[in-house]
């Protein structure tokens, strides 16, 4: 099993990003006080059979940066997992480029409430929520 990849580093600049963010084409562009920031290049190979980008693949590109959302309110000992991911789609998504925003909602002790709209030509193409439990590294 691979090491993890600290979302602190990565946001600092220090790290590269995880194998996820690279295999689906998401860079984060910007990450501070519970917000995060990113362009999605969403290849071709993430077409489905209508010809169109395939809604997980629009919820994983989400959860991506709501990951980073919550990284930027954690502490370094502390790591997250997503509990709950729902994805309400508003149109389809095409191969080209793509703008997500993220932003936790709710910050408690042991559970964040995180939203993601996912953006392409300037039209909200899904918007995202995830509850993600919080707990102390191992």
């Amino acid at each position: 099993m691979k090491p993890m990849t600290n979302l602190h580093d990565v946001i600092a600049g220090q790290s590269a990003p995880p194998p996820c963010d690279k295999s689906l084409g998401v860079r984060l562009t910007e990450a501070r006080d519970g917000y995060a920031k990113g362009v999605w290049a969403i290849s071709e190979s993430l077409l489905n059979g209508n010809g169109v980008i395939m809604g997980g693949f629009v919820g994983a590109a989400a959860d991506i940066l709501m990951a980073y959302a919550v990284t930027t309110l954690l502490r370094d000992d502390q790591m997250h997992a997503s509990i709950n991911l729902q994805t309400t789609f508003h149109r389809p998504a095409a191969a080209g480029e793509a703008e997500i925003e993220a932003r936790v909602e709710k910050f408690g002790k042991t559970v964040a409430y995180v939203t993601a709209i996912v953006r392409q030509n300037g039209k909200d193409v899904a918007s995202a929520t995830s509850s993600v439990l919080i707990m102390d590294k191992p």
